[in-house]
């Protein structure tokens, strides 16, 4: 987890949510360029002098009423594949770890605290994975994404941005985040820009001061996975086992936001067992938990932070639902709710200044063409840090054969051979 009763919401239109623009031609709406619909271009901060680097000199803003136009072109996501990583991390191209999802009891009564203390392996959180088994997915199907008819092209795979789903998640939010910061590496190589993330000082800290009942807490959100998941499509979850968060299930999608060709991973939870299901990903479910909601305050809070979180982790790829259990402040699940993400942009709409989705959907979009308008030299030793924090504007500095590059040598020298792998 990166962390009820509707089984399958408008099955009609599984294969082509409405919330989704379709590949149109333009009109002459947009061509008209006003003050509402103008991109919100990269600012200057200090208006450099003829001569001066304008990129030292670049940011982009991150204010809300900026991005209130219309919703950008963001075609439905198709899965272009998947892998799973093991006990131990280890990767395989595969969908080994694919879990089913299996509705728990109308009074659930999920004890999430059971196991914590003798049936647990944590993932190590010191190791920075960065993008390396996303990497590794793309030497091993190499073929798939290739341009068509490209042979020496100068950009050996047709996409513009390969990331983490969590990397744009975080775009997603950032209008109307107000705590937490980031800082995003790029780098840009035989065409394609990579964008990595690099741990914060205070994101550090936190890690580090975490109190036992924080850490007990993170482990709640996989407990519930443990009880609502099975390994087979007619198995039942197994509570009492080990629980190993090494292990995990990621898809890889392919979509396109404005004119950005995205090439993103996510770990998936877990899917719906129903063999007549739809495709991937529309057949794929979420599962979160949160405290249960006892008053007009908690309700408020949770449809303007948890959901903007929820909404936005499964829009981008596509995952159509989010199953939520419900707790009690002793861990117990008491109650289990679907959210259909087609519908929670209806929730929320009666708050009083809450987030939009069209907000979230046009920032990360001119982010994207802020870092292709800065990170312009092809070269994996160079890395472009883009740096963020709350009610601040987006800044960048430029680093050369710094810690912060992220591409590994094997990635490197595999994709600059003639021939694409064939490993598996």
């Amino acid at each position: 987890m990166e962390q009820h009763r509707s089984h399958n919401p408008n099955p009609n239109h599984q294969n082509r949510p409405s919330a989704y623009k379709r590949e149109r031609e333009d009109n002459g709406r947009n061509h008209c360029e006003n003050k509402h619909s103008r991109p919100n271009r990269p600012q200057n901060q200090s208006g450099p002098s003829r001569g001066q680097n304008p990129h030292s000199s670049l940011s982009l803003s991150t204010r809300k009423e900026l991005y209130e136009r219309d919703f950008p072109v963001y075609k439905q996501p198709v899965e272009v594949g998947c892998f799973s990583l093991d006990s131990e991390r280890r990767f395989f191209n595969d969908g080994r770890q694919m879990r089913y999802y299996v509705e728990p009891d109308r009074s659930p009564n999920l004890d999430l605290r059971d196991g914590y203390k003798d049936r647990f392996i944590k993932r190590d959180d010191s190791v920075k994975e960065k993008l390396d088994h996303m990497l590794r997915w793309i030497l091993a199907n190499r073929s798939k994404l290739s341009a068509r008819g490209a042979t020496a092209s100068s950009c050996d795979l047709d996409i513009d941005f390969v990331t983490w789903r969590g990397h744009l998640t975080k775009l997603l939010t950032a209008p109307y985040e107000t705590r937490e910061g980031w800082q995003l590496a790029v780098t840009r190589f035989r065409g394609t820009l990579y964008i990595s993330e690099v741990e914060t000082e205070a994101a550090r800290r936190d890690q580090e001061n975490r109190t036992e009942r924080h850490e007990e807490m993170m482990y709640w959100g996989y407990k519930f996975e443990q009880y609502t998941c099975a390994d087979t499509v007619h198995g039942r979850p197994d509570p009492g086992g080990v629980l190993n968060t090494n292990e995990a299930f990621c898809t890889v999608v392919q979509t396109r936001l404005a004119d950005h060709r995205l090439l993103f991973s996510g770990e998936v939870d877990c899917r719906d067992k129903d063999p007549n299901a739809p495709a991937a990903p529309a057949c794929y479910i979420e599962l979160k938990t949160s405290a249960e909601i006892c008053t007009p305050k908690q309700r408020s809070n949770f449809h303007r932070f948890k959901l903007l979180k929820w909404w936005a982790q499964s829009f981008l790829p596509g995952v159509p639902r989010v199953v939520a259990g419900f707790r009690d402040e002793e861990g117990v699940v008491v109650a289990v709710e679907t959210f259909p993400i087609s519908k929670i942009s209806h929730l929320i709409k009666n708050e009083q200044n809450c987030w939009k989705p069209t907000v979230c959907m046009n920032f990360c979009s001119d982010f994207l063409s802020f870092v292709k308008h800065i990170a312009t030299e092809d070269n994996p030793s160079v890395v472009y840090l883009l740096s963020w924090e709350p009610r601040r504007d987006v800044t960048f500095s430029v680093h050369r054969d710094s810690p912060y590059c992220f591409l590994p040598h094997w990635f490197v020298e595999e994709m600059t051979s003639s021939q694409p792998s064939h490993q598996s």
